[in-house]
């Protein structure tokens, strides 16, 4: 029997076991091979069968939904985060606006709207002028007291009246295109501005914007505005028209507008059958027409009790010196270029045409105790 030296080693780790309590070495065995799905399955190979006892259908990737839920589940929502306060900005008119934002500019828009709306509004009054007639006017009623006035067509005024109101007034009237010179306005407003009196004096367009839609303020702003109306007067209104107008809603006394009223109460007369002589005065009264009154039996009367008799007596004088050399040069002829032909006791006579006394012209000559 053979025997071992004793191993001198002390090192256990060391010592080799004996050969026969070594571990006898398995035999090599292949390892299992796994299926591969990157390619094909080999002819014949069932490791893709489904095997007999395995529920082959689809199922969705998650569970079966519990009662009153509904699958697939929503997915989680992030909490909303907090609302930045607004931060706000001050402008220039003490207003908050958002910062990043335009300011806003609905004022101006406003404005411009407004305007264009008055603008139309006043274009379509002034268009009516040409068929209706204004039942007062500014004039009328800035008067304090009771105003007498009544239409009358202009065919049915006196010739004689007439051609004394564009002789006296406005002798363009009928060979002007448009409300005014522009030369004759620039020379107006340097002489208002400096103070020097007004070398020619307002047409018969400016007088009619200044009595339809303002008042008698001498500031430079109504007259630029009394000119802006005159000129759309002009423009939509033809001479005729102007005319007509004219003579029936002028001053010719403290209450009395018209032709119509102011024949009959100052003369007793109809405005057919108006003489030259009394279209004279009653043209002499238009720049200064507050401050006369009727004569006891009929005519003028300029003793008033504001005292101012005199300055409406100095402009009947004035137009008695100058009116009639024009009658008397040009007869009727400016009237028939303004579009009135024929004469007023040519037309047929009818009962709305002014024929008879106005019952507030008999009231009034009744209570001042002139007849």
């Amino acid at each position: 029997m053979a025997s071992f030296e004793p191993d001198p080693r002390t090192t256990r780790r060391l010592r080799r076991r004996p050969a026969d309590t070594r571990p006898q070495q398995q035999p090599y065995d292949e390892p299992p091979r796994r299926p591969r799905f990157d390619r094909p399955p080999p002819a014949g190979n069932d490791w893709y069968a489904t095997p007999p006892d395995v529920d082959d259908r689809p199922r969705p990737p998650w569970p079966p939904a519990a009662p009153g839920r509904s699958f697939p589940p929503a997915p989680p929502q992030r909490p909303a985060a907090p609302a930045r306060p607004e931060r706000l900005r001050r402008d220039r008119r003490g207003r908050f606006d958002r910062i990043g934002r335009r300011p806003r500019r609905r004022l101006p828009r406003r404005v411009i709207r407004v305007l264009a709306a008055v603008a139309v509004v006043q274009a379509l009054v002034v268009l009516s002028l040409r068929w209706v007639d204004p039942p007062t006017t500014a004039f009328m009623l800035a008067n304090p007291g009771d105003v007498v006035q009544e239409s009358v067509p202009v065919e049915h005024v006196s010739r004689n009246f007439l051609a004394a109101v564009l002789a006296h007034e406005d002798a363009a009237l009928p060979y002007r295109s448009g409300a005014f010179e522009w030369d004759a306005l620039w020379s107006r407003a340097q002489a208002h501005l400096s103070g020097d009196e007004d070398p020619s004096g307002s047409t018969i367009p400016q007088q009619m914007a200044k009595n339809l839609f303002l008042n008698q303020e001498l500031s430079a702003w109504r007259k630029a505005v009394e000119a802006g109306l005159a000129v759309e007067l002009a423009a939509l209104v033809d001479d005729r028209r102007m005319l007509e107008l004219y003579v029936n809603y002028a001053q010719f006394g403290p209450t009395i507008y018209g032709v119509c009223a102011a024949g009959w109460y100052y003369f007793d007369s109809p405005p057919q059958e108006l003489s030259a002589a009394q279209a004279v005065q009653l043209v002499g009264l238009l720049p200064s027409p507050g401050h006369v009154r009727r004569a006891p039996g009929g005519g003028l009367d300029f003793q008033v009790d504001d005292g101012l008799g005199w300055l409406s007596r100095s402009h009947v004088l004035n137009a008695q010196a100058r009116v009639p050399r024009h009658l008397d040069r040009l007869g009727f002829q400016p009237v028939e270029d303004a579009g009135i032909e024929g004469l007023a006791s040519d037309q047929p006579e009818s009962d709305g045409h002014c024929t008879s006394r106005p019952e507030e012209v008999a009231e009034l000559i009744a209570a001042e105790g002139t007849a």
